[in-house]
């Protein structure tokens, strides 16, 4: 503002001046909010790259700094929840970009939905990062920033809305301390610690004041992750079982149905005389129900007696489960020497469009857009624990597919007394994209997390095991791969903080971000209301508003 005589006001500041006042005041904007945008959505695809393939994982640490300075520099709150929204769209893009060739178009559109997640934690973002930050602010900031990415993480990981893939913490599947870590708060607790470092390294660019009190959270936190490496219990490995994966590999045109179970039997009948516990198919290796074809039955019961141990396939087939519900189920099914045991688990978490159209009746045209379900799959209604016939009766718990991503479900069949996890999938689909990588790297974490090993078998790759550390076990079979593999898989016993706790950093930053609301509610309340402005006075000279009247 400037007098008539172009003198600025005494006590107007150049901040005040600023557009958006003193908390934009020093802030280099870009010129358009077309650039803007597009610089959220770049910075917000930044964290892809610490996912398979890219495998940066390294780089989780500080991928985020370019959006949380992005959303600080926002003139208004509207502003920076927008900015926040398309950098969780860019994010979603990045993450899931190997679905285009299914969805096509139809992925922006469920990743601009699934972005306006992002839209709160943006507020949230520019509320504690915004302006210049004091000491007490910085360390809120460091807690509460990434309690509310983890709330985004917490709701997204809903089945309905595409199941836990790209969480955060699941970046870090490499790292080793990441994953002692998760034995105590799952990949939670691993997602709130890089945020808490990516949140630590903005407020040492922009908050000159705070930076000791930001150095001592950072070392807090570094100190906590030692503190976990050397007190946290860890599983005591006991014993190993002898586990085979077949992996077919890439099986297509006229009859591949067929052709790719006899290329199972083939693969199978070479692991003879290897002293195994397991063979394990992967997903949709079995096209027709065992119960309802004898000659598929008596095949691999065969295979059973050949190689001296029961095998695990998996059935895409119409089949009657035990309710006497008949549909298309995906299920895990245990043969042995004389055919099925008995032992069975239908998958319950289905795929979105992939296994199963949501509201059908409204979004069925989506099959005609993409490769959606023509035909929804019917869901399982319980986890099932298996156990093998051997003198150790090893018991295990199937997963099948994306329910590999979910860590609850481990966690229960844990529970259930499993001492072995096994997931059969198959990406198939998305032979030669980011997708077989990311999912075979989540079985890392599974293991962590419970203290037991994971099996992750798949049709075509990737195909890998992990100990009960989450370290990897053997090689691995390759998308270009269609062979048999051994592995020697070490068993353990002793309960993980994360299996005997659950989720509990889920419930610690929701009571964080609780006790920011409440204290923002009191500061509200105790805030005096604003003076009623005195009427305008009138004198021999005038008014301002009619000047010489």
């Amino acid at each position: 503002m400037r007098m008539r005589d172009g003198r600025v006001p005494t006590g107007t500041t150049p901040a005040a001046r600023a557009p958006g006042g003193p908390r934009a005041a020093g802030r280099r904007l870009p010129a358009s909010p077309w650039v803007r945008g597009g610089a959220a959505l770049l910075a917000g695809a930044l964290p892809a790259l610490a996912f398979p393939a890219p495998g940066l994982w390294w780089f989780a640490h500080v991928a985020l700094v370019p959006l949380l300075l992005l959303i600080r520099s926002a003139v208004t709150p509207r502003r920076a929840a927008l900015d926040a929204w398309i950098g969780g769209t860019g994010f979603m893009i990045a993450v899931h970009h190997w679905l285009m060739p299914s969805l096509h178009v139809f992925i922006v559109v469920l990743a601009a939905l699934l972005g306006l997640l992002w839209a709160p934690w943006g507020l949230l973002v520019s509320r504690l990062l915004g302006g210049a930050p004091s000491a007490p602010r910085s360390v809120a900031a460091v807690v509460l920033v990434p309690s509310g990415w983890l709330m985004i993480e917490l709701v997204r990981s809903w089945e309905g809305l595409g199941g836990p893939w790209g969480l955060l913490g699941a970046s870090q599947w490499e790292f080793a301390p990441a994953l002692r870590v998760a034995s105590v708060g799952g990949v939670w607790l691993v997602s709130l610690l890089v945020l808490a470092v990516n949140t630590g390294v903005v407020l040492l660019l922009v908050a000159p004041a705070a930076r000791a009190a930001t150095g001592v959270s950072l070392v807090a936190c570094a100190l906590a992750v030692a503190a976990i490496w050397s007190w946290a219990p860890r599983p005591e490995r006991v014993a190993t079982a002898r586990i085979a994966v077949v992996q077919p590999g890439v099986v297509e045109g006229p009859h591949s149905v067929e052709r790719r179970f006899a290329r199972g039997e083939e693969l199978t009948r070479s692991l003879a005389g290897r002293d195994l516990d397991l063979v394990v198919w992967g997903e949709s290796s079995v096209g027709v129900d065992p119960l309802r074809s004898p000659k598929t039955a008596s095949r691999l019961a065969a295979l059973s007696r050949l190689v001296g141990a029961e095998v695990l396939v998996n059935v895409d087939a119409r089949q009657t489960d035990a309710s006497g519900r008949t549909g298309i189920f995906k299920s895990a099914v245990l043969i042995g020497p004389d055919g099925p045991t008995g032992d069975r688990y239908d998958k319950m978490r289905l795929v979105p469009f992939g296994e199963y159209v949501p509201a059908r009746a409204a979004l069925g045209w989506a099959t005609s857009v993409g490769r959606a379900a023509g035909e929804d799959r019917l869901r399982g209604t319980r986890p099932v624990v298996m156990a093998l016939s051997g003198e150790r009766g090893l018991r295990f718990g199937p997963l099948v597919c994306f329910e590999s991503a979910f860590p609850d479900m481990s966690r229960q069949l844990i529970r259930d007394g499993a001492g072995l996890l096994i997931a059969q999938s198959s990406t198939s689909s998305f032979q030669h994209s980011w997708a077989p990588g990311q999912h075979a790297s989540l079985g890392a974490l599974r293991a962590a997390e419970s203290g037991r090993p994971m099996v992750h078998a798949t049709l075509t790759g990737t195909s890998a095991v992990y100990g009960p550390r989450g370290e990897r076990v053997g090689g691995r079979l390759g998308t270009g791969s269609s062979a048999a593999a051994v592995f020697d898989v070490p068993l353990a016993r002793g309960t993980t903080l994360y299996v005997r706790f659950g989720d509990w950093p889920v419930y610690g930053a929701l009571a964080a971000l609780a006790a920011l609301l409440a204290a923002e509610g009191l500061r509200s309340l105790r805030k005096p209301a604003p003076a009623t402005p005195a009427p305008l006075a009138h004198t021999a000279h005038g008014s301002p508003g009619r000047p010489g009247h």
